[in-house]
């Protein structure tokens, strides 16, 4: 049985997340919402011109074929807003207001990806140790040319 903390955090591709824990529970998510886009807000990160998937950690190698998946206008557009938020980091510098990422632009672009190869990955390492059940089942149905057959002896 696996633990509590392991129930309620997982252990997905994107680290410790209690948001599916949350996600079972509606009267919960809607009172979560709030405090997540106050979390949002006051990250700072969209006043800096990130979108949230800018900010998955790049060492994994799930992130790294999801990363190989993106579209060259996709790649193009997240490095440009890496460098620029670095930019303004160095500086200590907020864009202006009208450059900051909105709610509505701040879209999951990696996340799915992300999921698209981890779900790749577990299927792949299904297959690798499955063992194919109709050639068991042949085995299983020829006889033994030695046995006795029945009615005959």
């Amino acid at each position: 049985m696996p633990s509590i903390t392991k129930m309620i955090f997982g252990n997905g591709p994107l680290g410790p997340s209690i948001a599916p824990w949350i996600r079972q529970r509606p009267g919960l998510q809607k009172y979560w919402a709030r405090w997540s886009n106050f979390y949002k807000n006051a990250a700072g990160y969209r006043q800096k011109g990130y979108l949230y998937d800018d900010l998955i950690v790049e060492e994994t190698p799930q992130v790294q074929k999801a990363l190989q998946r993106l579209s060259p206008k996709e790649r193009y557009d997240r490095v440009f807003r890496m460098r620029r938020g670095i930019q303004q980091s160095m500086g200590h510098k907020q864009l202006p207001k009208e450059q900051w990422t909105t709610p509505e632009q701040d879209v999951r672009y990696l996340t799915p990806l992300i999921e698209q190869v981890v779900a790749e990955e577990a299927e792949r390492a299904e297959w690798d140790y499955m063992t194919v059940e109709k050639i068991q089942q042949k085995r299983a149905e020829k006889r033994n040319i030695f046995s006795k057959r029945e009615g005959h002896h």
